[in-house]
């Protein structure tokens, strides 16, 4: 039988398959507290989604949803009488968020879709447990698990989730045209939960598709991505995806995935300083193209509607280090004082990335040089220069550029100097320069 075909007729999931072990999210005083405020006039409540998923899978739980069979309504009464804060956060869409003891969960109706056009989705709400996890987009997305962990599995997700199989509930082009976004969403299950080979048919549907694209938002387009590049090994997916024309739609700025594969490589297991880690503003732009410079970075961050900080930090991290590793020391503290200790640490971590792509086995000497940059910015404190407008002032120099002028000159022999913790030693050097006696 072909799965599309089971996927038609299944009906199982009315019973419990699997079991999930009694986790802290589950027994905890405040769970607890929310589920016989919700459970308190017979309705029904279950976790869904991504909390059953990863507790099953034995990953952190970061985000516990709750599904009922009570109306939005009925939540908002249940909920009130038990004196728990909510707030009506998607309520047109049956979403509550219920804050107990300053913990907040996501409550929603059971619901099936009335319309969608590939974005949005109209709604109606219902008692259906299989008709409400049927609307979802993978199998091991349609988990849910009442209080006692007991879980319901209407379709394999249990086993996909296992063997590392990431498979659309139904046919993938149906799933994908109820929320083109659900292109993105599939690569990024296949980097944090899939193993190899990728489901054929399910890309090629994703590929039949490539062109709704471009009517999403660009914020649901940054937030899968990144959460793409936030997995251990991103390169991987991101080749996926441009062997599928998907990532030519979403990032033409996108170049050779050399760089992000050594610079993943180089925060997850050759780096041990805790200052060094996975992160994926900076795995963007080792994805981007070298020469794009700032100009491309800005590109990707308006469309993408990224902060104004990490706007400002993704530009930064497109100019060069400047320094070479093996500068000396000297050199490179300047060097770490005029910058962000962020971006320096950027900037090294992707100059050396850019090396390894093109020389796999760098010379031992070059990337001892590296380690020790790197543990030199571990280890830096931010110098503040001892002397300030005041004192060029007290030394009878009129206010105006040249006080400003005067300040710079001397902390530039300060920094010559290895940046001394010595007020006296800068006002004399202050005074040479002045020619004042005081």
């Amino acid at each position: 039988m072909k799965r599309d075909d089971l996927y038609e007729i299944q009906e199982v999931g009315l019973t419990p398959t699997g079991m999930l072990e009694p986790l802290a999210w589950i027994t905890s005083p405040e769970t607890t507290r929310l589920f016989d405020a919700l459970e308190s006039e017979g309705a029904e409540a279950r976790f869904v989604g991504g909390c059953v998923r990863d507790g099953l899978a034995k990953r952190t739980v970061k985000d516990i949803d709750i599904a009922t069979t009570a109306t939005p309504d009925e939540v908002m009464a249940l909920l009130g009488k038990a004196e728990i804060r909510c707030i009506p956060t998607g309520i047109e869409h049956g979403t509550i968020t219920a804050i107990v003891d300053g913990i907040p969960y996501e409550v929603t109706t059971l619901r099936v879709d009335r319309e969608t056009d590939g974005r949005h989705a109209s709604v109606d709400f219902t008692n259906d447990w299989i008709a409400d996890a049927r609307r979802r987009d993978f199998t091991f997305n349609a988990l849910s698990a009442n209080r006692a962990g007991d879980v319901y599995d209407p379709f394999n997700g249990i086993a996909d989730l296992s063997y590392g199989r990431v498979c659309f509930i139904g046919r993938p082009a149906d799933r994908i045209a109820e929320d083109y976004l659900r292109i993105l969403r599939y690569f990024r299950f296949h980097a944090t939960h899939g193993r190899p080979p990728a489901d054929r048919d399910a890309l090629q549907a994703c590929r039949s598709n490539v062109s709704h694209l471009a009517n999403l938002s660009g914020e649901r387009i940054r937030d899968e991505i990144l959460k793409i590049l936030n997995a251990p090994n991103p390169a991987d997916i991101v080749l996926l995806m441009r062997g599928e024309r998907i990532l030519e739609q979403i990032l033409p700025e996108a170049g050779e995935v050399g760089r992000l594969r050594a610079l993943t490589w180089l925060t997850t297991r050759a780096v041990t300083l805790d200052s060094v880690t996975l992160d994926p503003l900076r795995n963007l732009a080792g994805l981007l193209k070298p020469d794009g410079g700032k100009q491309s970075a800005q590109g990707v961050a308006s469309r993408w509607r990224l902060s104004n900080r990490d706007a400002a930090r993704l530009g930064d991290m497109m100019e060069p280090l400047g320094i070479a590793p093996d500068a000396p020391e000297p050199v490179i503290r300047q060097k770490l004082y005029e910058c962000d200790t962020e971006i320096f640490r950027d900037r090294a971590l992707l100059e050396w990335a850019k090396e390894v792509s093109i020389e796999a086995r760098l010379p031992r000497a070059r990337t001892q040089a590296w380690i020790a940059l790197l543990e030199l910015v571990e280890h830096w404190q931010q110098p503040t220069f001892p002397l300030t407008g005041s004192d060029v002032l007290e030394l009878g120099v009129s206010p105006g550029p040249e006080v400003g002028k005067l300040l710079r000159t001397v902390e530039g022999w300060w920094q010559e100097q290895g940046f001394p913790d010595d007020r006296p030693a800068c006002l004399g050097r202050l005074r040479e320069i002045t020619g004042g006696l005081h």
